[in-house]
C-alpha cells in the first residue's frame, strides 16, 4: 500500500468540524492547544461555536480548515500510519508541507493565520466571486472567461477532468457562468469563497506574504509533497518563499497533481479535512485514466476509526 495524504483548501469550512475528534482524542487537543499557544487564540472554540458566516471569511477559514487537518495526521501518526507522498489544494499545501517536515506546526500555523489575513485584507475593494465549472474542457473554460467582455475573471482550479474553479468579479464570473452553459458545461456552481483568489489581483497580499514567509525556517520534506504550482513535487532546488509567494497569484494544478502521485504509484488516497471534495477529484482522476485507488477521507470520529481499520 503506498498511500498519500491529501488536504483541503476553503470552501469546504462548517461550523462544529472536527468537534468529535477534538473531544474524543487527547493528541487532537494537543494540536489545538499548541496552535492556540502559537496565535494567542482559541482556535477550536471559534471553530466550533461562531456563525458559518464569520467562518466563511477567509481569514477565519484557512487556519481553522488547517488546525483541524493537523489534529487528524497527529492521531494517525500516533497510530502509526504514515503517508509515502502528500499535497494539499490551496491552502492545502501548507497542511501537507507541516505534514512533511517542512514547516512546523507553529510556524504553520502563523504563515496560514496571516495568509488568510492578507488574502482577505489586500484583495482589491469590489464584489468577488468563485465559481466550478463542471462538464466542460479546460480549454473551453479558459474561452468562456475571454469572452467576457465587461469585467475579470480567470481560469484558477484545474481541478479533474471536467472541473475547472474561475475567479473574479462577480458580474464577471456571473457572465463566465452563463457562456460555460451556453459551450456546453453541465453545471456551474458559486462557491463559498469572496475573493480573487490565484489571480494578479493578489498581488499585493502576494507580496506581504513573502515577507512574513522569509521569516520562516523551512526543512527538508521528509517526503515528497506535490506542488499546486506545477503539479510535481518539490525538490531540494526550489525556493518555498518564492513558489508560495506566487501561490496565490497564480493557478491551481491539482489535477495534475493526482496524476503525479498516480505516476508515483500511489495506490491509496486519504482525504483529511473537512468534506469529501478532493476524494471526488481522485476518483474521476482515476476513471479517465482507467486506474484503481483506494480513496477515504477523514472528518469525524467515524470515518477517522474507519481509516485506522484500513490503513493498519
Amino acid at each position: 500500500m503506498k498511500i498519500a495524504y491529501l488536504f483541503p483548501g476553503q470552501g469546504t469550512q462548517t461550523v462544529g468540524m472536527g468537534r468529535d475528534i477534538f473531544e474524543k482524542y487527547e493528541d487532537a487537543r494537543n494540536v489545538y492547544k499548541t496552535i492556540d499557544t502559537a496565535l494567542g487564540e482559541n482556535i477550536e472554540k471559534f471553530t466550533y461555536e461562531n456563525s458559518q458566516e464569520e467562518l466563511n471569511q477567509t481569514k477565519n477559514t484557512q487556519i481553522t480548515i488547517y488546525a483541524m487537518s493537523m489534529a487528524i495526521v497527529e492521531i494517525l501518526n500516533k497510530n502509526g500510519i504514515k503517508p509515502d507522498v502528500a499535497a494539499g489544494l490551496s491552502l492545502g499545501e501548507y497542511s501537507a508541507l507541516t505534514c512533511a517536515g517542512a514547516i512546523s506546526l507553529e510556524d504553520g500555523a502563523k504563515i496560514v493565520r496571516t495568509r488568510g489575513r492578507l488574502m482577505q485584507e489586500l484583495a482589491p475593494e469590489g464584489d468577488w466571486s468563485m465559481a466550478a465549472i463542471i462538464g466542460l474542457e479546460d480549454d473551453k473554460v479558459e474561452e468562456a472567461c475571454n469572452k467576457v467582455e465587461n469585467g475579470f475573471v480567470r481560469a484558477v482550479n484545474y481541478n479533474c477532468p471536467g472541473q475547472v474553479v474561475v475567479s473574479g468579479e462577480k458580474d464577471a464570473v456571473t457572465k463566465a457562468m452563463e457562456i460555460a452553459k451556453e459551450l456546453g458545461a453541465r453545471k456551474v456552481i458559486e462557491l463559498k469563497t469572496s475573493g480573487p483568489f490565484h489571480t494578479e489581483k493578489l498581488q499585493d497580499a502576494s507580496n506581504e506574504l513573502r515577507k512574513e514567509l522569509e521569516k520562516i525556517t523551512f526543512d527538508k520534506c521528509s517526503i515528497p509533497v506535490i506542488k499546486n504550482f506545477d503539479g510535481y513535487a518539490y525538490n531540494e532546488n526550489d525556493d518555498m518563499v518564492d513558489i508560495l509567494a506566487n501561490h496565490v497569484i497564480n493557478p491551481v494544478k491539482f489535477r495534475k497533481s493526482i496524476e503525479t502521485m498516480l505516476e508515483m504509484g500511489i495506490d491509496t488516497f486519504v482525504e483529511i479535512g473537512p468534506g469529501k471534495t478532493l476524494s471526488g477529484f481522485v476518483k474521476k482522476v482515476c476513471k479517465e485514466k482507467a486506474v484503481e485507488a483506494n480513496v477515504l477521507n477523514i472528518e469525524n470520529v467515524e470515518t477517522l476509526e474507519n481509516a485506522l481499520s484500513a490503513l493498519k
